[in-house]
Parts: C-alpha cells; structure tokens; sequence
C-alpha cells in the first residue's frame, strides 16, 4: 500500500473527468469528522455516480497500489471515514433508487440514500424500514452497512446486519462482487455479503444494497416512565416484553443527569415527568390492530405501577408529544458537547448485568477522577449503553479530556469482565482498532487479518484500521 502517487492521481482525473475535486477549500467538508475530533487531509476527493466509476476507480488505485478511504455521509463517530493522505472515495452521489418489491418485502438502493429517505421509500410503498438513528438524515444506507449501525429499533429488528438480504460491492480488486438478491434462504456455502457488513470499508467499496421491508403498524404507543434505579428498568424491561409478546419496538434508558443537561442545553425542551426521577425510560410499542398498542401500554404501566417498578409516567398523546418525547432522547449527545467534551463510551454487556455494570464502573471512574459526572442512556432493550463521562462544574477541561485512554481503560476493563463488548454500534476506526486488540482473543484476531489478506492483498482499503 502506498500513498497516491502523480501517476495514479493523473489516472485517476482522466477516467472520473466529471466526478472528482482536488481543490483543497472545496474538500474542507469531507475532511473533519463532525464533531471536530479528527481532520485528516487528502490529494483528492472522488465522488463517483455509477458502480462502473467506483470501479474504474478501484481499478486503477489496485494497480498502482493506491490507498482509499471510503467516506458514506460522514456522521460516523469513531474516525474511520476520515482520509490521512489516501484517495477519498465518496459514495455520496450513488442515488439510484433500482427496486422496490413489496411482496418480496425488499427494495434495492445505491449506498449514497440516505437512512432517512431509505424509510420515506419503503413507506411510499406501504412498507416500513426499521433503522432509525439521530443522524438518519445525513447518514447513508452504504455507512449503517459498513458500520454495522443499530439505532433504537434493534430490540424488535436487529442490527443493520439483519436488516440486509443482499449487498453489491466493489472489491480490492476492482472485480464487482454481485450479490444484490431478494432471498431469504440461500444454503450454498459462506454468506459473502456478512465479510462486507461491519467491515468498515476495509473488504471493499458497498454501492448498492437489498434491504429488508416489514409491515407497516398499524398502531404506535410512546410512553416516558421514572424509576429508582437502573435495576427497576431492567425488570420492567423484561415485564414490556411479557405483557406485548414481543411488541416492545424501543426501550431508552436515560440517567437523570443526561435528562438535566438536555433541558439546560437544548432549546425548547421541558421535563417529560411532573417528577424528577433518577432514572427514566423511554418505551415504544407497536401493534398490527388499531388502537392495541395503546391498550397493551396502558395494561403494562398499570402492572408496573402495582409491582412498584415505575414512580411516574406519562403517554404521548399525538405525534407532536411522541416526536418531544423522542428528542429528549435523540439530544443526549448533543447535549454534552458543551459540557466541554467527554469520554464517551459506546459499550454492551449482557442486559440481565447492566445494573451491576453502572454501579460498578461508576464507583471505578468517580475512583479513578474524582468530581467527574457520568451520564449513562442507551438501548437496554438489546445491551448497548452509551456511557459516557463529562468534567465536573468549573473543571479544567484541557487536563480532563487529557486522562480519556486511561479513564477508557478503567471502563473497558469492567465492560470486558462483564463478557461485554467495547464496541457496541459505532464500529472500531481510528478510535478503537488498537484498543480492541487488548481484549480480543488471538485467535479472532488472526482470522480476521487472514480474511483481510486474502481480500485485500495490498491493504489499500481504509489501511490503517481493523486488522
């Protein structure tokens, strides 16, 4: 692997004459990760429309050795779309909506749709696609597949990984690996197409995928509920489950503190709750029968309150009250950016261990960096906890944010005795890829290289992360 060379860049120009920028002002954007953590640099930024330009591309970058970094709509958190000299291949302009068949239950789209417009597809069709996350109207369909994305619906659908029935990419090579199909069964050997999901763009350049459509519900219950503790949610959690069989579509967890800040930093923001309760969770549920979601919501806060599991509640009375209910979810991040930063921790552990997980790893931390504050939310229906540590009041920020690997380490050491992940939904990237070696087992790690090798013999897809 090499960086461009003025052969391969020259080459590069003549084939893609209309769909390259090599202007350092215009490709400002593509080279600063959102939140301002990592701005790299690159000698040019290629914006292909057809998968017969990504793999001109690809082709003439194989052949020179060239390194890629392949950038989707660039909300991704860990700093893997982010180039360091290598060619920036954007994904961005591959828009064509190719099919939709909803009895198949499937639609096909170019990897530059993004998540948003992926759902208001499906919908027009009479169908629904499941993945929502915050950053739905940028993020695009080629990013959530790369990086494996979740969101708040995984409880009930699954990870993008269970989201996809077929993936059309191009590889290493330059060859296209032609896999675009509507099946839910196909036994014949390895699923290709599961190497590509996750891989975050280093198996292969993603330009088009067949997702997965499910009916539309015919009813939609929101509700916010306080507890006393992260323990009580767990066991409402599993009450959720028991009293919808199976109709619990989100389940947020949020700690009060992430609820304060949200209301101090956010605009037009209020209290869910007449109560300012530790602990709160955010439940939605859906229903095929008009009206049973709201029936089956109602049963089970009148069962949680006899049991004692919930102080409070409140049910959203139209979309305007879901979609304020929603926010004060989808806004904890943003809310603690001007807190002056974080360590931020996108972890997993079993649920029926969450509880034991927050008091023991906040005892560690607030051990480890007295006066701190931890804000903990995330989906507990399946696991995933965002938590994530912020200054104390009046704090130096510079010397805090300056201590994050050791205070990640404290983190990471509790989530992987507790047979977690440190790593739960935004993938590895620059972040992460040579954290995960000290928890991963040898033997994961060599294989994962040995895939990489036979894959990409160079390295010259996104070479300086995964294995």
């Amino acid at each position: 692997m090499t960086l461009p060379t003025p052969e391969a860049l020259a080459e590069l120009k003549s084939a893609l004459p209309d769909a390259f920028i090599d202007d350092t002002v215009q490709m400002a954007p593509w080279l600063t990760e959102w939140r301002g953590r990592w701005t790299g640099h690159a000698p040019i930024v290629l914006q292909p429309r057809t998968t017969e330009e990504v793999k001109r591309a690809v082709e003439i970058c194989a052949r020179h050795g060239t390194a890629i970094v392949t950038q989707g709509g660039g909300t991704g958190l860990v700093g893997g779309q982010i180039p360091y000299g290598q060619v920036l291949l954007s994904t961005r302009k591959l828009r064509e909506v190719r099919d939709v068949t909803p009895l198949d239950d499937a639609m096909t789209v170019e990897a530059g749709v993004t998540l948003l417009e992926a759902q208001e597809i499906a919908k027009a069709n009479g169908r629904f696609f499941p993945l929502s996350l915050a950053a739905e109207g940028s993020a695009t369909i080629g990013g959530v597949i790369s990086t494996n994305a979740g969101g708040t619906q995984v409880l009930r659908y699954g990870m993008m990984r269970d989201l996809v029935l077929g993936i059309e990419a191009v590889l290493p090579s330059g060859e296209v690996f032609d896999g675009l199909k509507r099946l839910r069964k196909d036994n014949t050997g390895y699923d290709l197409k599961q190497l590509m999901i996750g891989g975050e763009g280093t198996l292969g350049v993603i330009t088009a995928a067949t997702l997965k459509l499910f009916p539309i519900m015919r009813s939609r219950c929101v509700a916010f509920v306080g507890l006393e503790s992260a323990a009580a949610s767990i066991e409402l959690l599993a009450r959720a489950k028991d009293e919808t069989g199976g109709g619990v579509e989100a389940f947020e967890m949020m700690k009060r503190l992430g609820m304060e800040l949200v209301l101090k930093n956010i605009p037009d923001t209020r209290e869910p709750l007449e109560s300012t309760p530790p602990w709160y969770v955010l439940i939605e549920i859906t229903n095929g029968t008009p009206g049973g979601a709201e029936a089956q919501m109602e049963r089970l806060l009148e069962v949680a309150f006899e049991e004692g599991l919930i102080t409070d509640a409140s049910i959203a009375q139209n979309d305007a009250q879901r979609a304020q209910f929603w926010r004060l979810r989808e806004e904890h991040s943003a809310a603690l950016k001007p807190e002056g930063g974080g360590w931020k921790h996108d972890v997993s552990v079993p649920i029926s261990r969450i509880a034991d997980f927050i008091e023991e790893a906040t005892a560690a931390i607030e051990g480890f960096h007295p006066g701190c504050r931890v804000s903990c939310f995330g989906h507990i229906g399946d696991g995933n906890l965002h938590y994530d540590i912020i200054p104390g009041v009046g704090e130096d920020i510079p010397a805090f944010i300056g201590r994050w690997k050791e205070g990640s380490t404290v983190v990471h050491d509790i989530v992987a005795r507790y047979d977690g992940s440190i790593s739960a939904e935004h993938g590895l990237g620059r972040l992460k890829t040579d954290e995960v070696k000290r928890y991963k087992n040898p033997v994961e790690i060599d294989l994962m290289a040995s895939i990489r090798r036979a894959i990409d013999p160079q390295r010259i897809m996104n070479p300086e992360i995964l294995f």
